[in-house]
């Protein structure tokens, strides 16, 4: 008999503890600290001797399996999930204690959730005791905790300008190495912790991109070391004399969980006659979905950086050479030499950045596209949402970040409603929101305020990325709708015809067809697939109750197409015959 422990650590609380703040700065400090706790510092506390006698090497390099004689083997890490394997109860523990100490002294604030459970190798099924382990005894750990209630300071005490937790320092202290043009503000220790870890944030993200985009060389774009990772908000690209406007993109894979689930359930049960060979399956079926989820996840914001570096051009202006990002229709320039985009969480599927407002719809389109690319060890293509909220410069952080996430969540329910009844195979979406002032009430109650007139749905979001047979409501057709409104033989340089259009669209079918009768051009720009509805667009503006131009023209000073292929054609498959 083998008896082994398996041990399962999971987090709570963490997308407020890296985006509860409204600076910058912070957010990024929490992003770092919070894959410290899930990542490197697993691995780094399973190298020392005096925890499990002899240090390990990783999984991602030649370890030796645990029933070979390893102390310990890491099975899953990633997401915030990691999955360890030790020889012994006594031994987990002992490193759950370690593992803690060292989170609660560095990164203070954050919630470690860990459950323990022994099993025989020989007998039980890996993938049995560690789905039952998340299922019951770690969501039972979830709502037995006792959530902490820090002392939040007696009279003479002040309060951390972003936790209100009890102040311990102020930010201009050298350690945390704050521009010197910044006004000093009190801190508290999780504050504080994340301003440490700043300059490493920055200086481990610089290394990965500067990875991914070596060519075959060995050498990295000379033009991105131009530029420096900026660190607050307003260095995102705002243009002088102008509304600036940042956009937050959040980005999470469809299904991921249960897709590894099964994945690894279906390798295990090739061999359900042997549990010794159905376990080892199961953690090498984790560990080639988790590879080969967060290579796709980097190639993907390779092609993002990748397309906006190439974007990046030098012009001559009144005597100066000026950089500017430079789209197939629009352009606008970068103030100072940073780069006008920051990930803030990155590995595997799920990715959260910022980047001037301009760009958020078309690089989040953009890493879903890319993602797309990547098929997985189960044989099927990763399809993922995205959430994008573009919000003024400084609109609250935490607000916008929230919104993101919300707008995620309504194309992954679009996504979840069509497959139902359409598409059982799922597809990729993404939704938007544009916030030119302070919102009130969920993403659902602002649209039934803001976009629901007596003629029906002004906004037909959340679309599909991809095109499909009869789906008009897509990537591909918006953004040929919005250069056709831009460039178009009809509508080049008629904005305000545009904009008036907006309002008349407003009032429904009869009053957009007066307009257009009155007001050449006849007709409203195609939508693709080519079909009847899509023509019924045309002439109408309207189509079952949705309007399919207005979200188009809201979009226009949002929207800057970076040269990627979007000439809207459609797979033969989906192509529409009448």
């Amino acid at each position: 008999m083998k008896e082994y422990t398996v041990t399962v650590l999971d987090t709570t609380g963490i997308q407020p503890y890296i985006f509860g703040s409204n600076k910058l700065r912070e957010n990024i400090g929490g992003s770092y600290l919070v894959k410290q706790a899930t990542d490197d510092w697993v691995r780094k506390t399973l190298g020392l001797k005096d925890v499990i006698g002899v240090p390990i090497l990783t999984f991602l390099s030649k370890q030796k399996p645990i029933e070979e004689g390893a102390p310990s083997e890491i099975v899953y890490a990633g997401g915030g999930n990691t999955i360890l394997l030790f020889k012994s109860m006594e031994t987990a523990i002992e490193f759950t204690k370690k593992l803690s100490r060292k989170v609660l002294i560095d990164a203070p604030g954050i919630n470690l959730i860990v459950a323990h459970k022994k099993f025989d190798w020989d007998k039980d099924q890996l993938y049995e005791v560690v789905s039952n382990l998340m299922r019951n005894e770690l969501e039972q750990q979830k709502y037995k905790r006792i959530p902490s209630s820090p002392l939040l300071g007696l009279g003479v005490t002040a309060f951390c300008n972003s936790t209100q937790l009890v102040a311990v320092d102020y930010s201009n202290n050298r350690d945390y190495q704050m521009p010197k043009d910044s006004k000093p503000y009190l801190i508290s220790r999780e504050i504080a912790a994340k301003l440490k870890a700043v300059s490493y944030a920055n200086k481990s993200l610089k290394e990965m991109i500067e990875e991914l985009l070596k060519d075959s060389t060995n050498n990295v774009s000379e033009k991105f070391q131009e530029y420096q990772l900026p660190l607050r908000i307003d260095q995102l690209g705002r243009s002088r004399d102008e509304n600036s406007y940042v956009a937050v993109v959040h980005a999470d894979g469809n299904s991921m969980g249960k897709r590894f689930r099964e994945y690894a359930q279906q390798q295990s049960e090739q061999y359900s006659d042997n549990p010794n060979l159905a376990n080892r399956a199961y953690v090498e079926a984790m560990r080639n979905l988790s590879k080969s989820v967060d290579s796709a996840g980097k190639q993907a914001l390779k092609k993002v950086i990748e397309t906006l570096v190439n974007s990046i051009q030098k012009v001559t202006e009144n005597g100066k050479t000026v950089k500017k990002v430079v789209g197939k229709l629009g352009e606008f320039r970068i103030e100072e030499n940073f780069f006008p985009f920051r990930p803030l969480v990155y590995g595997g599927d799920d990715i959260t950045f910022v980047c001037d407002g301009r760009l958020g719809l078309e690089l989040g389109a953009i890493y879903l596209q890319e993602l797309e690319k990547h098929t997985m060890p189960d044989g099927k293509p990763i399809k993922a949402c995205a959430g994008i909220s573009i919000v003024k410069t400084h609109y609250p952080f935490a607000r916008a970040y929230a919104l993101s996430e919300a707008l995620c969540k309504e194309a992954k329910q679009f996504v979840k409603k069509t497959k139902k009844t359409k598409e059982p195979g799922g597809f990729s979406a993404l939704d938007w929101h544009i916030a030119s002032s302070g919102l009130s009430g969920s993403i659902s109650e602002i649209r039934q305020r803001e976009y629901l007139v007596s003629s029906g749905n002004l906004t037909m979001r959340p679309i599909r990325l991809q095109c499909s047979k009869n789906e008009w409501q897509n990537w591909q057709s918006f953004t040929q709708v919005i250069e056709d409104f831009i460039d178009g033989n009809d509508w080049k340089g008629r904005k305000n015809k545009v904009l008036a259009l907006r309002e008349v669209l407003r009032e429904g079918i009869d009053a957009t067809r007066q307009f257009l009768k009155n007001y050449k051009p006849t007709k409203l720009p195609n939508f693709i697939p080519e079909s009847s509805e899509s023509r019924r667009l045309a002439n109408d503006g309207w189509l079952n109750g949705v309007c399919g131009y207005f979200d188009a023209i809201e979009v226009i000073d949002f929207y800057l197409s970076l040269g990627q292929e979007n000439n809207g054609t459609v797979p033969p498959e989906n192509q529409v015959t009448e």
